[in-house]
């Protein structure tokens, strides 16, 4: 089967697995153990998408509270520690993904995973919802920069010996967009995560896929051409 890509890396909150409610469930108990108000779980799509440390800020924020650098050190250890105890509470993937990526390897192309979620938790996750699928899995590490960075994507092309316009990068967000467009890669944007069409246009998506069908058809060529 012709395609225009030799790989796809993907985000995972919002677009490989739906972990809305498990932020929100882990995020609320972890402002409750510090006397703070829960926030409403459809909040937590603005909130997320640039790491931990940057969630938990938002969130402090949301709810008009202040903490000094050492009480929000020990509201981070202890978001950790309640996600850490079970990562794949409420989390659930989203229709017609399993196939698609079974059918992505069937046919040869290289799959990957790069989240600004940590490291172990990205891994745990991805390898839960879909055993045995990707050939690289890569979350938030010390020492390397966060999405919009280039790094990681970068990294992760070289590991596949390709170039980057080999590599479609799949994502629901601005931030992901971004990340595509400063590797040099064409950033497709899914419409069934966290954040809307606009949002993914004006930061530079190139294709936009209302679902895993949709997606399919970008990358086997059915409906769209890659631009020379």
């Amino acid at each position: 089967m012709d395609t225009n890509y030799r790989a796809c890396i993907f985000d995972l909150d919002g677009t490989l697995a739906n972990t809305l409610y498990s932020i929100a469930y882990f995020g609320n108990t972890a402002l409750q153990s510090f006397g703070l108000p829960p926030i409403e779980a459809e909040t937590y799509k603005t909130l997320v998408g640039n790491g931990a440390d940057v969630l938990l800020r938002r969130m402090l924020q949301k709810v008009g509270a202040t903490f000094s650098e050492e009480e929000f050190r020990s509201l981070r250890k202890e978001y950790d520690r309640l996600y850490e105890s079970d990562p794949m509470k409420l989390v659930t993937s989203y229709e017609g993904l399993t196939e698609l990526l079974a059918r992505l390897k069937k046919e040869g192309l290289l799959l990957g995973v790069l989240s600004n979620k940590p490291d172990n938790m990205t891994r745990y996750v991805a390898e839960s919802l879909y055993p045995d699928t990707f050939h690289h899995i890569q979350g938030q590490q010390e020492n390397v920069p966060k999405k919009p960075d280039p790094t990681a994507a970068l990294s992760i092309a070289k590991e596949f010996h390709l170039s980057p316009r080999e590599i479609l990068y799949v994502g629901d967000s601005g931030v992901d967009m971004q990340t595509g467009n400063n590797a040099g890669m064409d950033p497709c944007g899914v419409l069934w995560g966290f954040r809307g069409k606009q949002e993914l246009l004006e930061n530079g998506a190139k294709h936009l896929a209302e679902t895993a069908g949709e997606l399919e058809e970008i990358i086997f060529s059915l409906s769209q051409k890659k631009e020379e």
